[in-house]
């Protein structure tokens, strides 16, 4: 997909297939729409008052207007002027990149980005807008028998309309966009591949192509053997079950020396480290899920998924700062040599852990990866996952579930899903939960029982973590879309990838 930028002077002389204006349900035309009226005679004001509502992400295709270099004029409804926000403009953005799609175009161009938005700015609209595009031309068809060529959008240039003097930040914007958009289509991919053709093996080997692609991110793939000489007891024992022999990915980014902060608060030291779960398949093990939906369990590994998409993206835009991605990569089934309840396995830190549900694993093997992480002497690590049932029943598929003490971090990251548009919701990390995780035959349980069982396993992953600050992302109601819309959804590459950019 190529971006590009122009200015608005004479927009109705713009060729293009087709050319979006932005209308407000109130009957206001936003600047380009009343140029575009003009050239034409009131055309888009006769037309909204007789048959276009301008709700949001509504669409209305005007073909060969009088004085209008554009075939098609798209009138884009942006709802009432007076809520109009980013998340408005990023739904208008989506609604006439899908028309795009839908018509089978190759290029088109949007003057959406240059309407004001009072909570955001040129850069953030127009990054907005990339993504969007991205989302819309987003194809799956990698494990068709016979993939419908026809189908695959046409799409290839995308262009934003705005002033002379926005340029500069505009095209930045686009760029970190385009950026976003190919580290959100790489996680969706992996996502949505099915598990027996994205193993452990095989996010090792994607992995190591992006440091092929890429040099700035050295990669380092580990097998069982060099696993187990790391003391790595807890994630081992959730890989005896399969055939599938497990991985750890090491990716260490490392760009430009960070810029001068203006700010008297010095830049913290040490790496950003992301760490993801990267279950390719959970079946549960011998505490095994019901059968119904068990497919969707190839999702199991999103958090590995949006690491692999976010150092992509960092990459791709040679963000300055070191950040390292630890991937910690296996199956959760059951055979005669799998984890049964009431077994007692040793991490990495020392401490012992009796499994009392198999299917409480995914932090079996994110312990031993957040102690590895001490080495790196990090200034903050965020680790990912799609954990546990209790935060999609607390939180539904809106806000992925975010746990830390630290404060600052916190804020951090609740500002950056703000502005990426990917939300997240703060919840309680409170030591009396800690109780609940007691056990009489070894240092920790790996379940807490029913009550708050979301908080209870951040509680889990917190007693590895006293060496650094940190954060917990449960993205088990974010990562994927159930029912007849099944898929990837690419969160939290947005939340993350605004964050790194924050810091830098």
């Amino acid at each position: 997909m190529e971006f590009g930028t122009h200015t608005s002077a004479s927009l109705h002389r713009h060729k293009t297939p087709a050319l979006a204006v932005g209308v407000f349900d109130d009957g206001i035309l936003s600047p380009a729409a009343d140029i575009i009226d003009r050239a034409d005679h009131g055309a888009i004001r006769a037309v909204i008052q007789s048959e276009f509502s301008a709700k949001v992400g509504a669409t209305l295709v005007l073909r060969n207007l009088a004085g209008v270099a554009a075939p098609r004029v798209v009138l884009v409804g942006l709802g009432k002027q007076s809520e109009y926000s980013p998340k408005t403009h990023a739904r208008a953005e989506q609604a006439f990149a899908t028309y795009c799609v839908q018509a089978h175009l190759t290029e088109a161009t949007s003057t959406l980005v240059s309407i004001s938005c009072a909570q955001s700015t040129i850069r953030e609209r127009a990054r907005a807008a990339a993504a969007a595009v991205g989302e819309a031309t987003y194809h799956y068809d990698a494990t068709l028998g016979k993939p419908d060529v026809q189908a695959r959008p046409k799409l290839k240039a995308f262009n934003i309309l705005v002033e002379r003097t926005d340029q500069s930040n505009a095209q930045r914007g686009l760029r970190e966009g385009a950026a976003l958009a190919e580290g959100m289509s790489l996680a969706r991919t992996l996502g949505n591949l099915p598990g027996n053709i994205c193993t452990p093996t095989y996010l090792g080997e994607i992995a190591k192509k992006l440091g092929r692609e890429f040099k700035s991110i050295k990669v380092t793939v580990l097998d069982r053997k060099q696993i187990q000489a790391l003391g790595m007891g807890s994630f081992l024992s959730v890989a005896k079950g399969s055939d599938e022999e497990p991985r750890f990915i090491v990716m260490h980014y490392k760009g430009s020396a960070p810029a001068k902060r203006a700010s008297k608060e010095p830049a913290a030291a040490g790496p950003v480290v992301l760490v993801g779960k990267g279950i390719t398949f959970d079946s549960g093990g011998i505490s095994i899920k019901p059968a119904a939906t068990m497919d969707e369990m190839k999702y199991d590994m999103c958090g590995a998924a949006s690491v692999l998409g976010t150092l992509r993206a960092v990459a791709e835009l040679e963000l300055p700062g070191e950040i390292v991605g630890l991937i910690p990569t296996c199956e959760n089934l059951l055979n005669g040599s799998a984890n049964k309840p009431g077994d007692v396995v040793t991490s990495m830190s020392g401490l012992t852990i009796e499994i009392l549900n198999t299917d409480a694993e995914g932090r079996l093997i994110l312990c031993d990866a957040l102690t590895y992480a001490e080495r790196f002497k990090p200034s903050t690590v965020i680790d990912i996952a799609t954990l546990t049932g209790a935060c999609v029943v607390a939180l539904g598929n809106v806000n992925s579930g975010l746990f830390s003490k630290d404060d600052v971090l916190a804020d951090s990251l609740l500002a950056a899903g703000r502005q990426a548009l990917d939300p997240v919701w703060r919840m309680p990390l409170d030591d009396a939960y800690q109780e609940q995780l007691k056990s009489n035959f070894a240092d920790i349980a790996n379940i807490g029982g029913p009550p708050a069982g979301a908080v209870t396993a951040a509680c889990f992953l917190s007693r590895f973590t006293k060496a650094y600050r940190w954060a917990h992302l449960d993205i088990a109601g974010t990562a994927w879309r159930g029912g007849k819309d099944k898929g990837s959804t690419g969160r939290p590459v947005p939340l993350l990838l605004q964050f790194l950019l924050n810091q830098a």
